[in-house]
């Protein structure tokens, strides 16, 4: 059972999502993609806003919130964007990575699921100041400089760091939208 909810209370949140056993699946743009493409279905279908967001080989970190700030809303989206891309990927994985990862996929599933992908948990924590939310974009941003993956957050192909430095949305993958605090 999940610790970290989504309450009534909040509205902006922070969130990771993170594959079982941690396996390195986002390596290659078509994983990613699934990714990003249902966040913009998100978007456009189901009130999901993006503030920023980034996926590493084995995870994703996000700032989501519900376009009128609701909850409920907030919630059924996640639920639906993590279903959505835990078939996905999990399906990708069978077709595109070697068998121990659709095996690692098996052994972690439980009793009402032939595989899972995402680790139980999205982690989401409520945020509610101007501060913990440059704390948490940086944060993200940063996320795969401290890897070594690259030498600045704009670089990251699969991030909105870039949208962050230059101000400019052209050719994003995801939506960003903008909160004003």
């Amino acid at each position: 059972m999940e610790t970290y909810r989504i309450h009534d209370d909040a509205s902006v949140y922070f969130v990771t999502y993170s594959v079982v056993s941690w396996l390195p699946v986002f390596v290659t743009e078509p994983a990613c993609r699934i990714v990003t493409d249902s966040l913009a279905f998100c978007h456009a279908h189901k009130g999901l806003r993006v503030n920023a967001y980034v996926i590493m080989p084995t995870h994703m970190h996000a700032i989501l919130f519900d376009h009128a700030h609701d909850s409920r809303r907030l919630t059924a989206a996640l639920d639906a964007f993590r279903r959505y891309t835990g078939r996905a990927l999990a399906d990708y994985c069978a077709n595109h990575q070697p068998r121990v990862f659709i095996e690692a996929l098996r052994e972690a599933a439980g009793a009402d699921r032939l595989r899972r992908f995402w680790q139980p948990t999205r982690h989401p924590i409520a945020i509610r100041s101007a501060r913990f939310w440059q704390q948490k974009l940086d944060y993200i941003h940063g996320n795969p400089v401290r890897k070594g993956l690259v030498r600045y957050p704009e670089d990251w192909r699969f991030s909105s760091a870039r949208y962050y430095a230059t101000g400019n949305d052209d050719g994003e993958d995801v939506a960003i939208t903008q909160i004003t605090w």
